[in-house]
């Protein structure tokens, strides 16, 4: 019955996309594709149910290096050796062969990089870590096979990419770089212009040839015949193209994602479908589709989508010692909570998200903030053509932490408080890599000012790597160590599930407060942080929130905390946090 449902709406799909008569016979490859996978494709047959176990490690594929010793198996051992009881899911960002932009500009999208290793550290990975990997879908190199079969006019690959007449009007596409929409490229037919959307080696894709919809499909059951459990659509908005439209979140798009849902419920139903859409909050909940069921718990798109609000939102919560606005962003958050919810990443942190969140005064002193420590500016051009400031390229700790004036101890305090935030909200939490270790800005990693992202791209030679964790006083191995403990006890509690209950408590502008509790009422922990480097006092009048026990534990200490008179009084430390759990 359920394999007719999703063959049912992946028709439709396709008609949406297609037509009637094309997507007939667009219906029948897939169908013949998709018995092709199901044999080879070993996972659950049910869809995979999200828990508090579930969080996310965010690293590329030659992180650490050690000398005889292939990139991915060096990963592996890492994880294994300290990230086994943290991280159930490894985010590994793109491992195929590339020409430029640290993977996201694909020549070859069925084989591993082999200067990373091969299929088979993949799989070995895959069997101890659930495996998320990149489908980089909008965009192809232009080192690949597929575009130069383009440039030599060969079929299918002469309606793989887009080529657009000169002195067409394209004044309405959203641009997210300040780059030239289209590239001259030579082929045997003459110039062609032809869509770039973020560089000129990274070539767009045309989804209005059934023929590349069928290739990237067959692309995505690859990857999870060989251990995908998560595939990341990347850069989602741009997938569709429609001159005289804006060319970003076109119904074909969503068309597009809904069609590859329905294939993977077909053929391998525990994959969930991640959308990366670096957009304003409401374009970027509309990834995830519409409900398929009257109790609204599946629905037809994506399961998940990036929370990119709430970087920007954590910057200016503890530059400000303020958690009004994010307080306020949080009590609006819709149900259910399918957000990954992330600070950092391989990208630097973006602006767009937080339109309509903060103000312009409020996002200009982000920027400030970012230049003063160290950091670089990304820059994309609106409809009115000019440049505007889209991405902080900067890690974390730096932003929230000055350079050239450290603090050691309340550096460090700073950085786990805005993870702690993080990890307590409803969604499911991705890591990167950097945040583990506190890093600093890789300055020469961005030499000629050309690759501003890369000054948060720096790799660990892991030998080295080792020696400061072995020290018990390094920053590396004290924040490390701290994050594995806000971890160990988030997996151990059903209140931090993804969808368990969540509500703000507005205690003090100076506190970030969160209630939780999971869905069989039998836990709540209410969890507080100072987002200011001063001591804070609060009240909570605990019998509205934690109604059944008079004494309370915080899970970060150990400590117990007993009510007074039905008012619990705390004192906490420059941003220090607390996880105050009542089991009823």
């Amino acid at each position: 019955m359920e394999i007719i449902v999703s063959l049912s709406r992946l028709s439709d799909h396709l008609k949406n996309i297609y037509g009637e008569e094309a997507s007939r016979e667009l219906l029948k490859q897939i169908e013949s594709k998709t018995a092709q996978y199901r044999d080879d494709i070993h996972c659950g047959k049910a869809r995979y149910s999200l828990n508090q176990e579930d969080v996310v490690l965010i690293t590329y594929g030659d992180q650490f290096s050690e000398p005889g010793q292939k990139p991915l198996e060096t990963l592996h051992a890492f994880c294994q050796q300290f990230l086994g009881l943290a991280f159930n899911t490894i985010h590994i960002l793109p491992f195929f062969p590339y020409s430029s932009d640290d993977g996201f500009s694909v020549i070859d999208y069925y084989h591993v990089d082999p200067a990373l290793g091969d299929w088979a550290d993949i799989q070995a990975i895959s069997g101890d870590f659930r495996l998320m990997v990149d489908g980089v879908f909008n965009h192809a190199s232009k080192e690949s096979s597929w575009f130069k079969g383009f440039l030599a006019g060969e079929q299918p690959y002469c309606n793989y990419f887009i080529s657009v007449a000169p002195r067409t009007d394209l004044s309405q596409v959203v641009r997210p770089r300040a780059l030239p929409l289209l590239t001259a490229f030579q082929t045997g037919e003459g110039q062609k212009l032809v869509w770039t959307t973020f560089s000129d080696d990274q070539v767009d894709l045309n989804y209005a040839s059934p023929d590349v919809f069928l290739e990237i499909t067959d692309v995505m059951l690859t990857y999870v015949k060989k251990g995908a459990r998560i595939i990341r659509i990347d850069a989602v908005p741009f997938l569709w193209k429609e001159i005289g439209t804006d060319c970003i979140h076109r119904p074909q798009t969503h068309a597009l994602v809904k069609a590859w849902r329905a294939i993977l419920d077909l053929v391998a139903p525990e994959v969930l479908l991640i959308t990366e859409s670096n957009v304003p909050f409401e374009d970027n909940i509309s990834y995830l589709g519409e409900y398929k069921d009257h109790n609204r718990v599946e629905t037809d798109e994506a399961q998940l989508v990036y929370q990119f609000s709430l970087g920007p939102l954590i910057l200016h919560t503890f530059l400000d010692g303020n958690s009004s606005r994010i307080s306020r962003w949080v009590s609006s958050l819709p149900q259910p909570y399918r957000y990954f919810n992330f600070i950092a990443s391989h990208d630097g942190i973006g602006l767009n998200p937080a339109t309509g969140i903060l103000d312009q005064d409020e996002i200009n002193a982000l920027i400030k903030t970012a230049q003063a420590h160290g950091g670089r500016l990304s820059y994309k051009k609106d409809v009115d053509g000019n440049e505007k400031v889209y991405e902080l390229n900067i890690t974390l700790y730096d932003f929230l932490n000055d350079p050239q004036q450290p603090q050691a101890e309340l550096d460090i305090e700073r950085f786990i408080a805005s993870q702690a935030i993080m990890l307590v909200l409803a969604g499911v939490p991705g890591i990167y890599v950097h945040s583990l270790f506190g890093s600093h800005n890789c300055l020469m990693c961005d030499e000629d000012g050309q690759h501003p992202r890369s000054i948060n791209r720096a790799k660990f030679n892991y030998s080295q790597l080792l020696a400061k964790l072995a020290d018990p006083t390094s920053r590396e191995t004290v924040i490390f160590h701290r994050y594995l403990a806000l971890l160990a006890q988030r997996r151990m509690h059903a209140a931090f599930a993804p969808f368990a209950e969540q509500e703000v408590l507005l205690l003090d502008e100076r506190v970030f407060a969160l209630y939780r509790e999971d869905e069989r009422h039998a836990e709540q922990i209410v969890c507080i942080t100072n987002v200011t480097d001063k001591i804070v006092e609060v009240k909570i009048p605990a019998s509205q929130w934690l109604c059944k026990n008079r004494v309370l534990k915080d899970l970060l200490s150990d400590h117990l905390v007993a009510m007074n008179d039905d008012l619990l009084e705390i004192t906490l430390q420059p941003y220090q946090s607390m996880w105050l759990c009542s089991q009823v």
